[in-house]
């Protein structure tokens, strides 16, 4: 009851092969790779801008006269 043996293994193989076919497992490979190749990028990309000191301050205007008043009891 311990590990699988090698049979166990290549009938798991040959059954995501006959789902997936041939041509779909690099195909979805190649995705991930994109995927982890842009988030990559974008970590470097925002380290950068950090270390240029590009980074713009994200401000909210308050305007007292546009603010509901709360009711008091």
């Amino acid at each position: 009851m311990g590990s699988f043996s090698v049979w166990h293994w290549l009938i798991v193989l040959v059954i995501v092969l006959v789902l997936f076919g041939r041509g779909k497992i690099p195909e979805l490979m190649g995705d991930v790779a994109k995927g982890i190749k842009s988030f990559k990028k974008g970590i470097t990309d925002d380290d950068a801008s950090e270390a240029n000191g590009t980074t713009t301050a994200k401000t909210v205007d308050h305007k007292p006269d546009e603010a509901k008043e709360t009711t008091r009891s």
